[in-house]
């Protein structure tokens, strides 16, 4: 199918689908004698995986990296090992998300519940004084599944 077909079918634009093509993603296209590229049906199950991959927080590198050349052909413990790292990172992701979303709901508390009285000077340096004690304590040990082992 030429480019302008698999860019409809696939929803990703045409230049887009070059930019992979240039990038290794996409196996070169095969050139009909007029100059148009034309595309097999991996083309469109690689885009979907590769649309999908970057749903899921991959990089075009890391993308790179797990795709093989021939999609029937599946490197399977790299592919699960990349998997699971993914999975990690994200796990991370969601304990310094959390952290931070804490520390902002304990600023707005600290900010809304001026104390009587209180100007805007004396509750500033009561909210950073706040913020610099909850800087200094030590991050908690993140809590580990059963089972699973310290690196």
């Amino acid at each position: 199918m030429k480019i302008g077909a698999l860019a409809q079918v696939s929803g990703v634009a045409a230049s887009r689908i070059r930019f992979y093509e240039a990038q290794g993603l996409l196996p070169n296209a095969l050139r009909q004698t007029n100059g148009y590229r034309e595309y097999d049906e991996d083309a469109l199950t690689r885009l979907d995986l590769i649309r999908r991959a970057q749903n899921a927080g991959f990089s075009l590198e890391e993308i790179r990296a797990i795709l093989p050349p021939n999609l029937n052909d599946w490197p399977h413990d790299k592919l699960l090992e990349v998997l699971r790292r993914k999975v990690d990172e994200i796990e991370a992701l969601e304990r310094n998300l959390a952290l931070s979303k804490h520390n902002l709901k304990a600023l707005i508390d600290a900010i809304e519940h001026r104390e009587e009285g209180e100007d805007c000077r004396a509750a500033s340096q009561r909210v950073l004084t706040s913020v610099r004690r909850a800087d200094d304590r030590p991050e908690p040990e993140p809590r580990r599944a059963p089972g699973k082992r310290r690196p």
